[in-house]
């Protein structure tokens, strides 16, 4: 602190004290006046903990913030048509609070936290959306919600935001992909029997055109981590331009691969999506990994 502004202070501390005491004082008091006696002031009463379905490195998720997303993930669902069980609807919910804790947590380390007035702004717009104020805080009464747990859920899900965009900023912007084409076939035998007749020296594209006159077993190109079979992605990331695989067994039938070629390239609106979950779903898992995570029941 500086010299001048610490002498200023102290005056002003004493100043505040000697009138505070002057009032406290009663003028001119009778000599019979009796000597108080002083009795100690009594601690505050400690603040009672907010009840929490879980903590997440010491963080508290409020049990009440999860019986509102419960209440309100069942009424999405059931509006939807969707099945599902209370036990897999709390999972659900609770693996959501718990992932956007830890997203929220790294977003603060991150400086990236969402201040007082970036809240109230947010509140403000989702107002201004569905019709006012009055319109907002019916939406947040017929949802479970008081006003500070959904200004807490709301803050927690804009820095959870920000931290996933954090995450998908990380994605280069080219990636390796492949160009390849499949002959899909539905038993083991006739599958074996093409390999053969690939391996005595029939081209793949006659075959795969014979197969599949109309798409020719076009795959397109892809990076890894796009296609839901990691065989068939596997097995397309060892060959080289030009090679073809064996039979592949998969839940949809027998497949035979081959690469027409391979290149950094950027990756299709399709694919930069899947691999934006991709990279959300690593980060969580490596988090998941070293945080503390104690649930309450």
């Amino acid at each position: 602190m500086f010299p001048q502004l610490k002498t200023k202070f102290t005056a002003t501390l004493f100043l505040l004290v000697v009138l505070l005491s002057a009032c406290s004082l009663p003028i001119g008091p009778p000599a019979d006046t009796p000597t108080p006696s002083f009795t100690s002031t009594p601690e505050p009463p400690t603040a009672t903990p907010v009840p929490g379905i879980a903590t997440v490195n010491g963080e508290v998720i409020p049990l009440a913030d999860y019986d509102a997303e419960l209440a309100r993930y069942k009424s999405a669902q059931a509006a939807l048509g969707v099945s599902f069980t209370d036990q897999d609807a709390a999972q659900i919910v609770l693996d959501d609070l718990i992932d956007q804790t830890l997203l929220a947590q790294a977003a603060r380390q991150a400086g990236l936290s969402v201040s007082e007035s970036d809240l109230q702004s947010r509140v403000d717009a989702l107002a201004q959306s569905i019709g006012g104020a009055e319109q907002l805080s019916a939406w947040i009464s017929a949802h479970g919600y008081t006003d500070e747990a959904f200004r807490s859920a709301l803050r927690r899900a804009a820095e959870a935001a920000l931290m996933r965009d954090a995450i998908v900023a990380e994605i280069p912007g080219t990636v390796e992909q492949v160009h390849a084409r499949q002959i899909l076939l539905y038993n083991a035998d006739e599958a074996n029997a093409v390999l053969a007749q690939l391996n005595g020296g029939a081209t793949f594209d006659s075959l795969a055109a014979f197969y599949d006159p109309l798409a020719r077993g076009e795959l397109g190109w892809f990076p890894r981590g796009y296609l839901l079979e990691p065989a068939i992605e596997e097995a397309a990331f060892a060959l080289q331009a030009g090679g073809y695989s064996g039979v592949i067994q998969t839940q949809a039938g027998f497949h035979i691969i081959f690469v027409i070629e391979r290149a950094e390239r950027s990756p299709s609106p399709d694919a930069s999506l899947v691999l934006q979950e991709k990279a959300v779903r690593d980060w969580l898992t490596a988090k998941r990994a070293e945080a503390q995570i104690v649930l309450s029941q």
